[in-house]
């Protein structure tokens, strides 16, 4: 009876402490949602945040529970978005991926020095002494504090002022953050035209410091046939929405601040209009 006893006790306990599981199992039971699942798989799984989320799976949560854009993802680009669409019972709308572009032509040979930088190699460190050590004090620096973040390794210094390489380049963003002077943008692919210089500075003060910076003669503006170039604050900028790549800009600037880029893995916008027609 001594042994029978205790056995009893402890499987009644067991037992109702299994009852209690359950039913505790069934009560607070959170449902998943498989689209989460879904959605993770469909993004590209490097975890860049460019997106405004913790990563891949904190967006999947936010479009599935909270009806966030589908078309966040700038590293996917179409191919995501489409699957994202598709997950989420949706039209997928057409969309263009953008690469990066550094906006400054000032390297080695066009860019004046004011004096030798020996401090930590870090574009935002040299910006707190005299705004740099470039003549220009909105170029590029070339320390390359836009290279540690890019987690394709897509950007490299070449001659002074950072360079991206469009083949490795998916259009995250993040390098736009970490540049001091704001000089890294997303450009179309379908789009030619770069526009390589956002000094501010007066004509007289932008020749003395760099050889290719934009002097604001208004030459491009008044070329342009869709007004997709407006010069302000002594610079020129271009709308990508509105250039039709014409290139007729390109031509009559005489200061090398735009650069006619051919993208060799998209088609043009005539041509694919004339694919889809």
């Amino acid at each position: 009876m001594n042994i029978i006893e205790p056995i009893l006790f402890f499987s009644a306990l067991g037992l109702g402490a299994g009852v209690l599981l359950a039913a505790a199992s069934k009560i607070f039971n959170v449902k998943t949602d498989e689209r989460v699942e879904k959605l993770t798989s469909a993004l590209p799984g490097i975890n860049c945040g460019a997106c405004g989320f913790s990563g891949c799976e904190g967006y999947a949560n936010a479009i599935a529970k909270d009806g966030a854009a589908l078309n966040l993802c700038k590293t996917g680009g179409a191919q995501t978005l489409a699957e994202i669409s598709e997950i989420m019972g949706v039209e997928a709308a057409a969309a263009v991926p953008e690469k990066a572009v550094v906006r400054c032509s000032g390297d080695c040979e066009a860019a004046g020095v004011k004096y030798d930088f020996e401090g930590v190699k870090s574009c935002a460190a040299a910006e707190i002494y005299y705004s740099g050590y470039k003549k220009c004090t909105s170029g590029c620096l070339g320390l390359g504090d836009c290279i540690k973040v890019c987690p394709q390794g897509a950007i490299s210094i070449k001659d002074g002022i950072a360079v991206v390489d469009e083949c490795k380049c998916v259009g995250c963003g993040i390098c736009l953050r970490e540049c001091p002077n704001g000089l890294i943008a997303l450009r179309p692919v379908t789009n030619k035209v770069d526009y390589l210089c956002m000094s501010k500075n007066t004509a007289k003060d932008t020749v003395a410091a760099c050889k290719n910076g934009c002097i604001g003669c208004r030459q491009c503006e008044r070329v342009c046939p869709e007004r997709a170039v407006k010069v302000e604050n002594n610079h020129a900028e271009l709308d990508y929405s509105k250039c039709i790549s014409c290139g007729k800009c390109a031509e009559v600037c005489k200061r090398g601040v735009i650069s006619m880029h051919i993208c060799t893995h998209y088609p043009p916008l005539a041509e694919k209009a004339k694919h889809n027609a």
